[in-house]
């Protein structure tokens, strides 16, 4: 952890607030659609006449759950960044420990490396597949 970041938070109060109720807001909203979405896939029992509709439901049963768990890593990514907020780590690159953009922060508040890490961490995934 940086020196920085034990003295002093990244951002000022009123910007904190403002990403800590952004994310809030999201959060409850991932979280009701995820437990709605939940409630509606317990919950259905379909029964179809052949193989071919009972396989189409199979396949899109299949990608909601995909989807649905995007979205649950997302809501996991919300929890860390408000987690970070309390810290007084939100909006430091945790590679090299520099201020995170306020743009890139606003685009997307969960991040946790600035661009220039995130593009290094991309570029030896390439070089790298399956190491980084």
């Amino acid at each position: 952890m940086s020196q920085r970041a034990i003295n002093q938070p990244v951002f000022k109060k009123s910007k904190l607030a403002s990403f800590k109720n952004e994310l809030e807001s999201r959060r409850s909203t991932l979280a009701k659609d995820l437990q709605q979405a939940t409630a509606d896939l317990i919950n259905t029992e379909e029964s179809y006449a052949d193989s071919v509709d009972q396989a189409s439901a199979q396949t899109d049963r299949t990608f909601i759950l995909q989807l649905k768990n995007r979205e649950r890593d997302e809501l996991w990514q919300i929890d860390e960044a408000l987690r970070r907020i309390e810290e007084g780590t939100f909006g430091e690159c945790e590679r090299c420990e520099e201020t995170i953009a306020e743009a890139r922060m606003r685009a997307n508040p969960s991040t946790t490396l600035c661009i220039d890490c995130q593009a290094e961490l991309e570029s030896e995934k390439q070089r790298f597949p399956g190491r980084a």
